[in-house]
């Protein structure tokens, strides 16, 4: 197995909706906000090669909005997802697979393109895409809260190409996450505070652990159990999820890829006086 960081952009959100009930006068130290109380994100994705399969962790936010969509999010970098595709040697054919995290458009939304002709088409055309059914009907079903992260343009092309297919998640859990075995060497671990069934997955590479965090910790300054995003659906499941989780990577040294951390790739853990916090960052090809 190799695992090549991709890394498609930045955009910029509220700083005070990614931090939720956390004071500006603490954040801001974190990721310094602009003028407008905008912070710089990351959409970093994860390129998971083996044997026999080409997976995809997530694909960014995309380029087929229109430009007062894209006026919200201030995007930004030199690099994207084809141009660091093609810095390993990948082409989006060459792709098997595509997981999805979650369907916010930040996560999926590169995974549809717009053809010349204004057709709406998958952008990897020989990758499976991997979704869940419980999510899959909770973002073509929204809620009024989410609604405006989850873009039928992103989705129903997906389905409509015959390429989308679900993940088969456990009927319960013992702990407050769900955790199954999805291929060889990659666990997913299924977590809901964030949205519906978020999907983690949990490689074993090189005889370490590293948990792709998606929303569930976007960067090493939501590792404290109360940063959690306003964005959260439900934020008091969020913090016993981010618990377990902690308690797990601490207990068998698992290292921490981050999507959204506009700084840090990625992270172990150690304990402190205040709780579990970053011990080293590094980049994932130091690993």
């Amino acid at each position: 197995m190799q695992l090549y960081t991709i890394d498609t952009g930045f955009f910029k959100l509220d700083g005070g909706a990614m931090f939720g009930v956390v004071p500006k006068s603490i954040w801001q130290k974190l990721n310094p906000p602009d003028e407008n109380n905008m912070c710089t994100w990351a959409m970093r994705c994860l390129l998971v090669q083996t044997e026999n399969r080409l997976m995809l962790i997530d694909n960014g936010i995309g380029n087929k909005q229109s430009e007062k969509f894209f006026s919200h999010y201030y995007l930004h970098g030199n690099a994207s997802l084809k141009s660091s595709l093609e810095k390993i040697g990948f082409t989006f054919d060459d792709l098997t697979d595509a997981f999805l995290t979650h369907l916010h458009f930040d996560h999926c939304g590169g995974g549809v393109v717009k053809t010349s002709d204004e057709k709406l088409v998958p952008t990897f055309p020989n990758a499976i895409y991997w979704t869940n059914q419980a999510h899959w009907k909770w973002a073509t079903q929204p809620n009024a809260r989410e609604k405006a992260s989850f873009l039928p343009e992103n989705l129903l092309p997906m389905q409509q190409s015959g390429q989308l297919q679900m993940v088969e998640l456990p009927s319960s859990a013992e702990s407050p996450v769900m955790r199954l075995q999805f291929a060889e060497d990659i666990e997913v671990i299924v977590v809901d505070g964030h949205t519906e069934k978020q999907m983690l997955p949990l490689i074993t590479y090189k005889n370490k652990k590293i948990l792709f965090c998606g929303d569930l910790f976007p960067s090493a300054g939501h590792i404290p159990l109360p940063y959690v995003m306003a964005y959260d659906v439900r934020p008091l499941l969020t913090m016993q999820e981010k618990e377990w989780v902690l308690q797990q990577a601490l207990a068998q040294d698992w290292i921490l890829f981050f999507e959204h951390d506009p700084v840090h790739e990625c992270c172990n853990l150690q304990m402190t006086e205040k709780g579990i916090r970053p011990n080293q960052f590094f980049r994932l090809s130091q690993i």
